[in-house]
């Protein structure tokens, strides 16, 4: 920290900003006012400061009056929330089975009982019990008013599921990784209805969400390998072999925890690889419900093929102009260490397309250095010059495949043709990688628009925001686009596109490819190489994307305890058939959603899940990951309640809504969402609360659940379905990213995180004493929570906003910026200026760094710095316009409050209340 002489501001302005970010205290004249009171904050008061608790926030302007149980109530979930702030919870609790049965007693406390969950929301600090269910743990159900928690409590987005009671004895080696973790699935439920009929009676979806990989490269915290080659799978149900199983008949046998067989234990299990007598309690199999095994040959079809890539490059004249080609060709040539090869095997193929197809003959880089150029017209039937010569591989002609690259925006630099021929470019990529499968990817800024699957430009104007957008503006153009993927499939080929125009592009027609390929459709609108922003953004997410580890030739399938299947699936892959999920290449920034269903009752007190991915890696090896979980099942609704994970039954009502938004109208798809709030309140009055009462009745839930209304009611005001105009590419690139976004992602996807940068304390924007970062705590997402003085950074997933107020001090605008008047400030999509000297403009600068950090997307974020209105803005000012957009884009994100002519979230909750109580 530098130790340089604070600024002294006004006294009107004094709390609004320090360059240290302390908070200062107001000064008080001798009529009792705050000096500082005319700048728009009360006094004493700052976001960061006071926020509103369920016992103190008003309603109507009227103090609410709680009960001292109530009181009592609240004041342990508000200990819980601080309490849990700095913790790491498992889902495995760590406890003496003998105390953990143990009833509390009635005359004096209970022993205290540990457990890592103990202080979570789900069971309060200041209790010492777990809360039995027919002789086993449950999580307690803690019911809240939504309308007295305004606003709401927005910590509750970080915090972890509620925790899967499964005692230790449940396991053959009690560990923190006997079950799996919420990073690589996590259940809607928490706790398992035993039927179906009290599952529907819930009106709670059942539904897995699933992220097989947590980061982009491999190397980085990998799961458990076993190599020996042994895999133990139950002879009936296939299931693999897990932490749940229980071992027979002397340890000679195992019965199975998913369909109850008894199984023999193969003599090799209780051997290390070279035959000398192992622990089998040891096993990976045994200790961990995340593993990996080298598949023996029997999981093989073939030999692992080689990783291919086959770029498509549009070289008509809007590439050309807008400069997509000269940054991509740069790109992969930059690239081209990085791109996984650690088998030595990746091969290359370039196609270059405008109305005509360009094929390059790539020599070996110690044979020639003298790389050709084919051009085929025929459209129709087009033809391989030299086939052996135009899939080449990357460690043999890494030089000539260099030169090419470098050359090609010269070849075409010149070339005024306007036609793109995608589709016949797609079938004669397919027929060159056919016979190896691999990845596609396509570099485009030109609508195709010769040849098949030739696309026209929709007329927006006569159907957006009516009920047939959907229909005539987000459905599939041309066949060719869906009948194409199945045709890739077979051979394992995916299709990833780069999108980068100011022109129409029918992302919603050409987003297919990569739906049903495992693949993914990446839109930048507006691009021009001469914004330093721009390509950026394009090469820094086209970077990862190439140096992102993929796995080929991938199926993955979901088993079940008897009377559990899977039959509903989302997310971007080939449905082969009614469980299996077919990936030409499994890519690593992706999740899924699998719909479970329960047809038979469930007997047993605890059932279990377990994904099985069969993958070849770009090392040459076939591998198994297995992820399994364990459930507890009841009988009880409250339960079920007291267990649902509010962030996966999001991500699960998300999936159906964008199918509801691509196969009906963006209407119904809102119309869904709000239903599904409607009902779980409803179901939560009518079964769960004890006692109704008329007129001012609350509006309970369960603590668990709170958030949930709040992110359905953001997800209809979200850019994928809310109502107004909204260009069909924008709308159908945002559709597209949440069905895929990794949940949370997809959860400030559609509730943005927002900090307040002018008030933050003194150690945020600093490295902790581990070297992290510290970042301010967020607050809520609503423009009433913004002073006119202050500097906010708003965090969408997507985009970066800073804003800052219209009546900002000078200081604060020459600490920030490096200029004291605030219409000097460049607005738009703009980098934050180093301004030399000043201590808190690296700090914010340092802020957007860490917040742009991934290393498990792909995505990089945009930063648009907008200013906030003020009285004393010109009227006719020279960025008038662009700043109103600005404000208007930058404020859609703040979902809390009135978006367009959509409800608040007050006034959601009030509706909601209403219609429950008919």
């Amino acid at each position: 920290m530098s130790h340089h002489k604070k600024r002294v501001y006004p006294q009107a302005q004094v709390q609004g900003y320090t360059p240290n970010g302390l908070q200062q205290a107001p000064i008080v004249p001798d009529g009792g006012m705050a000096a500082y009171a005319g700048a728009g904050a009360p006094m004493g008061y700052s976001p960061q400061q006071q926020p509103l608790t369920a016992a103190s926030a008003p309603i109507g302007g009227q103090p609410q009056l709680f009960t001292p149980v109530q009181q009592q109530l609240h004041q342990q979930i508000d200990q819980t929330t601080a309490g849990i702030a700095n913790m790491q919870l498992h889902n495995v609790p760590v406890v003496d089975p003998n105390t953990y049965y143990q009833a509390p007693s009635q005359a004096a406390p209970a022993a205290p009982i540990q457990q890592p969950y103990s202080q979570s929301q789900y069971a309060p600090a200041s209790t010492n019990s777990v809360p039995m269910r027919g002789g086993k743990p449950m999580n307690q159900l803690y019911p809240i008013d939504l309308l007295t928690e305004l606003p709401p409590p927005i910590h509750d987005l970080t915090l972890p599921p509620p925790p899967l009671m499964v005692p230790p004895e449940k396991m053959l080696v009690p560990s923190e990784g006997s079950n799996a973790s919420p990073d690589y699935i996590r259940s809607t439920l928490n706790a398992v209805p035993k039927s179906n009929s009290l599952l529907k009676k819930s009106k709670l979806p059942f539904a897995l969400v699933i992220r097989p990989y947590q980061h982009l490269h491999d190397t980085v915290d990998p799961p458990p390998l076993n190599e020996d080659g042994v895999v133990v799978r139950c002879r009936r149900c296939r299931a693999y072999l897990s932490p749940f199983v229980s071992f027979i008949d002397q340890g000679r046998r195992w019965r199975c925890c998913f369909c109850r067989l008894a199984n023999d234990v193969p003599m090799q299990f209780d051997q290390t690889m070279s035959g000398v007598p192992a622990n089998r309690y040891d096993r990976n199999e045994v200790k961990y419900a995340v593993m990996e095994y080298l598949a023996p040959k029997e999981y093989t079809m073939r030999q692992p093929p080689p990783s291919t890539y086959c770029f498509i490059l549009d070289v008509s004249q809007n590439a050309i102009k807008t400069g997509l080609l000269a940054t991509a060709t740069r790109t992969i040539a930059d690239m081209l260490d990085s791109i996984p090869n650690h088998d030595s095997r990746t091969r290359i193929s370039i196609l270059c397309i405008d109305n005509t197809i360009h094929y390059f003959s790539i020599p070996p880089d110690e044979d020639s250095d003298q790389v050709r150029m084919m051009d085929v017209a025929d459209l129709d039937e087009p033809f391989f010059p030299r086939p052996n010569s135009m899939v080449v591989s990357l460690r043999a002609c890494r030089n000539n495949l260099e030169k090419l690259l470098n050359l090609i925006p010269e070849v075409f630099q010149f070339n005024i043709m306007s036609k793109f021929a995608l589709g016949p470019a797609l079938k004669s990529a397919y027929n060159l990688i056919s016979g190896i499968g691999g990845k596609m990817i396509v570099v485009s800024s030109t609508l195709p628009n010769i040849g098949i699957g030739k696309l026209q430009k929709r007329n927006e104007s006569s159907s957006v925001n009516t009920s047939k957008e959907s229909s005539q503006l987000l459905s599939c153009q041309d066949p060719f686009y869906k009948s194409f993927t199945i045709d890739c499939s077979k051979v394992q080929i995916t299709v990833d596109l780069f999108l980068a125009s100011e022109d129409y592009m029918d992302v919603a027609t050409l987003a297919n490819l990569g739906r049903f390929t495992g693949g993914q459709t990446h839109f930048y609108p507006g691009f021009s190489a001469t914004k330093l922003t721009d390509v950026t953004k394009f090469t820094k997410e086209f970077s990862k994307h190439l140096s992102m580890d993929i796995s080929l030739e991938t199926v993955m399938r979901a088993r079940g305890s008897t009377g559990i299947r899977s039959n509903t699936f989302y997310g971007h892959f080939f449905n082969r058939s009614s469980d299996l999920c077919a990936f030409s290449t499994m890519p690593r920034d992706q999740s899924y959603v699998f719909e479970m269903s329960i047809d038979d009752s469930i007997i047993g007190d605890y059932a279990c899940v377990q994904i099985g991915i069969l993958l070849s890696l770009n090392t040459g090896q076939r591998r198994i990951r297995v992820i399994t979980v364990c459930l507890p099942t009841t009988d009880s609704l409250s339960d079920v309640y007291a267990s649902a994970d509010q962030l996966a039954i999001t991500a699960y009502h998300t999936e159906k809504a964008v199918e509801k938004a691509l196969s009906s109208s963006l209407q119904d798809a809102r119309d869904y969402a709000n239903k599904a709030v409607q009902d779980v309140l409803s179901v939560y009055k009518k079964e769960i609360v004890v006692s109704n009462t008329a007129g001012g009745a609350p509006l309970r839930l369960c603590a668990n659940l709170r958030m949930f209304p709040l992110l359905m009611h953001s997800l209809t005001q979200h850019m994928a379905f809310r109502p107004g105009i909204v260009p069909s590419d924008h709308r159908a690139a945002a559709l597209n990213n949440l069905e895929s976004m990794p949940l949370k992602y997809l959860v400030k996807n559609i509730y943005a995180t927002v900090y307040s940068l002018h008030d933050m304390p003194d150690d945020v924007g600093f490295p902790d004493e581990d070297g992290q970062l510290v970042l301010p705590e967020p607050i809520n997402a609503s423009a009433s929570l913004f002073e006119r003085y202050g500097l906010y950074l708003i965090d969408n997933g997507s985009e970066l906003f800073l804003w800052i107020g219209g009546d900002a001090v000078n200081e604060l605008i020459m600490d920030v910026f490096g200029t004291q008047d605030i219409f000097q400030v460049p607005i738009g999509k703009q980098e934050l200026p180093m301004v030399e000297g000043s201590e808190f403009n690296e700090r914010v600068r340092s802020i957007i760094s860490k917040v742009r950090e991934h290393d498990d997307v792909i995505s990089y974020q945009s930063l648009y710095i907008v200013r906030g209105a003020s009285l004393s803005e010109p009227v006719n000012h020279i960025s008038a316009r662009e700043v109103a957009t600005l404000r208007l884009w930058a404020t859609s994100a703040l979902v809390e409050d009135k978006v367009l002519n959509s409800e608040s979230y007050r006034e959601f909750l009030q509706s909601m209340k209403m219609k429950i109580s008919k």
